[in-house]
């Protein structure tokens, strides 16, 4: 009678407890799951329980290390995180023929969150990972409980015509060097990526020092970006995208720009949030596109009044 009883209290524990957190693929620790043909490495740390956090990193490639590293202790105070290295980043393998593209990534996310056992996400993207967010959000916004936008990029052809045009203001001379460099019949106001590396370079980091602390982590066991994704999203049209779905994201957004972040610059994400009924925008007065690295315990301040004061 005893252990009858004992089985059906175990029972009701286990029938009260949501699927996402009985669900082994959410345990603290590292995980690996081949999703797409690609052995994707992720691990999760913080809170036992609540809706999980997707961390998606930008780059592309650059992998989920200094993020973690960085923003994650103060997050996991109060949130489930899940660090993820997309395909071809980080720790996540490399696919043979170099099978890259934006629907695959957005594939492989929709994927991971089936294998997680969650109903929805809290995603928070940077840079390349606020593309891969809205994509996804916009493809399946009843999986995204809140979408946060760290750096964002919002559309890549005003991004490029805005460097451009602060190439021409700071460095009149590189400027007319990527004029030449431009091919005959562009449209784009230069070739930016002809501009002195030391200008894209301080596009992103107004503090010398913060770039170093990014470049070192990002570089622990040799996992640096070797540009290979960017390349394959670049030949596919990367470069002209811009969100066109503004409509889609029904959950709550929150963008979190540098002010002094000129590689994503903030005047896009100005106009976005306008057009996207629940979403906001915070600027960092004299950080760059590393917020999180330069004021992370404001950045997780921040995040999580957000997700606590608009949940859905």
């Amino acid at each position: 009678m005893r252990l009858l009883r004992l089985l059906f209290l175990l029972l009701i524990a286990f029938t009260a407890t949501p699927a996402a957190a009985r669900n082994a693929a959410l345990t603290p620790g590292v995980h690996e799951v081949v999703i797409n043909g690609v052995r994707l490495w992720y691990r999760v740390a913080g809170q036992p329980r609540g809706t999980p956090v997707v961390f998606l990193h930008g780059g592309p490639g650059q992998g989920s290390t200094t993020f973690a590293r960085f923003a994650g202790p103060a997050l996991e105070r109060s949130h489930r995180m899940v660090y993820l290295d997309q395909r071809g980043s980080g720790r996540s393998e490399k696919h043979w023929a170099k099978r890259y593209s934006l629907d695959l990534l957005v594939d492989d996310l929709e994927k991971l969150r089936r294998h997680l056992g969650a109903d929805r996400m809290n995603l928070i993207g940077h840079s390349f990972g606020t593309v891969l967010g809205l994509e996804y959000a916009a493809r399946y916004p009843q999986h995204v409980s809140h979408l946060v936008l760290a750096g964002a990029v919002v559309d890549f052809p005003e991004i490029l015509e805005l460097g451009c045009d602060r190439l021409a203001r700071v460095d009149p001379q590189s400027h007319a060097k990527a004029l030449e460099r431009l091919p005959k019949g562009s449209p784009r106001r230069c070739h930016i990526f002809a501009a002195p590396r030391s200008f894209i370079d301080g596009n992103m980091y107004p503090d010398p020092a913060i770039m170093k602390l990014v470049d070192d982590t990002d570089a622990t066991d040799g996992m640096f970006n070797t540009g290979e994704i960017f390349g394959a999203l670049a030949k596919q049209g990367m470069l002209e995208w811009r969100f066109a779905q503004p409509e889609r994201l029904t959950m709550p957004v929150l963008a979190i720009q540098g002010a002094k972040d000129y590689q994503a610059a903030v005047e896009p994400v100005r106009a976005f949030v306008t057009r996207v009924p629940r979403a906001r925008l915070l600027e960092y007065e004299g950080r760059g596109h590393f917020m999180f690295v330069e004021d992370p315990e404001r950045f997780a301040r921040d995040v999580t009044a957000f997700l606590r004061a608009s949940r859905r």
